[in-house]
């Protein structure tokens, strides 16, 4: 009697050789969730992975530099460019998308505040989706409150900015994430955000226009419904430019 051989293999050893990115997609996937360049994806990461993450990008990065005819083994300048830029996009400019929301303490407003509040000018700082060139920028935050609206520190807008602005952008798109966000949190009667910002991918390439800024605005609630509020906001933020 002939006896089959079969070998077994530990189902974690074979997920151990599986790149951490493609583990990452795969759960969201599953999820059926999308994962653009401005989505957060943080809920979809498991601890110690982002480290196994900025390992996986190190690497591709060299291959990157190797086929750009870059001498990572002998030019000194270089030869740590790889783990470099993967700890910045990992770690710094595009965080806003591997980590989760800040954690912003919301009080009830007690004194029933229903004044116009504005906040700015918050520099942010991005990069545009379209070709990973530097977006930088101000923000303004104009809030009217109700009895009901929970409030926040000023501090808490500029770290919600940050955490959105995060991550490979478009400026159109950004305002309304950080528009929905501040409206989920805080439940004002208006919310008006405009912002304004130099494109790298101007003045670093293409028409290398380094004087050009584009500025946009979102305007909620009464903000989009009363002109005369709208235009006191508007009064009330400092020359642009």
């Amino acid at each position: 009697m002939l006896m089959k051989s079969q070998t077994s293999m530990n189902p974690t050893d074979a997920d151990e050789g599986t790149p951490v990115s493609v583990k990452i997609r795969e759960r969201i996937r599953a999820a059926r969730k999308r994962f653009n360049a401005n989505d957060n994806i943080a809920q979809f990461i498991e601890p110690g992975e982002l480290e196994k993450l900025l390992d996986e990008v190190e690497d591709k990065m060299k291959a990157v530099l190797d086929s750009l005819v870059i001498d990572i083994d002998s030019d000194h300048n270089t030869d740590k460019t790889a783990r470099r830029v993967a700890k910045m996009y990992v770690n710094e400019v595009f965080r806003g998308r591997y980590v989760h929301a800040p954690t912003i303490t919301e009080f009830p407003n007690a004194e029933h505040l229903n004044e116009l509040m504005i906040v700015g000018p918050i520099t942010v700082r991005s990069a545009c989706s379209h070709h990973f060139c530097p977006v930088i920028g101000k923000i303004w935050i104009g809030v009217l409150p109700n009895e009901h609206t929970n409030v926040i520190g000023l501090s808490k807008y500029a770290r919600l900015a940050e955490w959105v602005m995060g991550r490979p952008q478009i400026q159109e798109e950004a305002v309304v994430q950080l528009a929905d966000l501040i409206q989920e949190k805080t439940q004002p009667d208006g919310l008006a955000i405009v912002m304004e910002a130099s494109h790298y991918c101007m003045a670093w390439r293409g028409v290398k226009d380094m004087d050009s800024k584009m500025i946009n605005s979102v305007m909620r609630g009464v903000f989009l419904k009363d002109p005369n509020l709208r235009r006191e906001f508007l009064s009330l933020i400092p020359q642009k430019g």
